[in-house]
């Protein structure tokens, strides 16, 4: 019988999981909302359901090799335990490896989503053929992998690459979820994008905008997704917090850069799919924040590949002979 790996991605919004083959290859998968506002229980529900319908369709424990989870940090993947993520209320220090064992009698490991996001990208997607890598996911919050000659970089207590949480502007007011002030998450993800959209067209009254017209002049109804739209349609005020946007991810870049000194940078998630008006921001201004400038310039900007399906990717290959290679830490 051919053992298939479980692979989940947890966020803050979705949980997305699926099937795949120990050559990679991704023969089912399924999405339910994570409910994260509700709290642990309601959202540890969720992943549980998700894993059951996958646990049922590949046709039981026998079927399976192992269940990889994606969780937002700070997580330790030695232990399988999920410290106090963010952007899921209620999580903290849970045994997320050692309550699924138990419930599917199936092994399974945990691991940073970024990471293995990351992982993914170098091993299936836009950063093969590279080394050491810098991968970065915006949507609802920034999350970060450092990837080093093919295999993640954890650190000392496995909690390492939380580059979302790094401070750009420690004047800022506004409080990252974290608790501090400033991180780039804070400033360039997507609920910071739609935050600076309504306080630009709350000040000005007068100014037009296809944003309100897109919202019926509810702001609260403001999602990155129509500001992109808006963008792309040659919108001032969207146009302004795209550019923005991709001049605070420039700047924390260039530091990044200075730092690891990548072969590639490679960003995916949900505000990337604004694509080339983002990401021509961030080229612009990387080399002015950057100790080598010309150096700087010439790293790559990929956009991820593996896209909607990159976590559940990353977390299959925490099965797979690659990415078990990579995570010998």
């Amino acid at each position: 019988m051919r053992r298939l790996i479980i692979g989940i991605d947890i966020g803050g919004t979705k949980v997305a999981g699926g099937l795949v083959t120990p050559q990679g290859r991704l023969v089912k998968s399924l999405i339910l909302p994570t409910h994260a506002e509700r709290g642990y229980a309601a959202s540890l529900a969720q992943i549980l359901t998700l894993i059951q319908q996958l646990h049922d369709a590949a046709g039981g424990p026998e079927a399976l090799e192992g269940i990889g989870l994606l969780a937002p940090g700070p997580l330790n993947p030695h232990t399988g335990l999920v410290i106090n993520p963010p952007n899921l209320p209620g999580w903290k220090n849970v045994k997320l490896a050692e309550k699924v064992e138990r419930r599917f009698h199936v092994k399974a490991k945990v691991e940073n989503d970024a990471n293995a996001a990351g992982l993914a990208e170098v091993l299936f997607g836009a950063a093969v053929g590279h080394r050491h890598v810098f991968y970065v996911t915006v949507s609802t919050g920034i999350g970060t992998g450092i990837i080093i000659n093919r295999k993640i970089y954890h650190g000392k207590n496995g909690v390492a690459g939380e580059g979302g949480h790094v401070c750009v502007d420690y004047h800022s007011p506004y409080r990252c979820g974290c608790g501090s002030f400033g991180c780039i998450e804070a400033l360039a993800a997507g609920p910071a994008m739609v935050r600076r959209a309504q306080v630009h067209l709350l000040q000005d009254h007068t100014q037009p905008s296809l944003l309100r017209d897109l919202t019926h002049g509810q702001l609260n109804r403001l999602t990155p997704q129509l500001i992109a739209q808006a963008a792309e349609s040659g919108d001032a005020v969207a146009k302004f917090i795209v550019e923005q946007t991709g001049f605070f991810l420039g700047v924390w870049l260039g530091g990044m850069i200075a730092l690891f000194d990548p072969d590639a940078i490679v960003i995916g998630g949900g505000v990337a799919q604004i694509g080339k008006p983002l990401f021509q921001a961030i080229r612009n201004t990387i080399p002015y924040h950057s100790i080598n400038p010309n150096l700087a310039r010439r790293v790559p900007l990929l956009r991820a590949k593996l896209n909607k399906n990159v976590g559940i990717y990353g977390a299959a290959a925490l099965f797979l002979r690659a990415g078990v290679e990579a995570e010998n830490f």
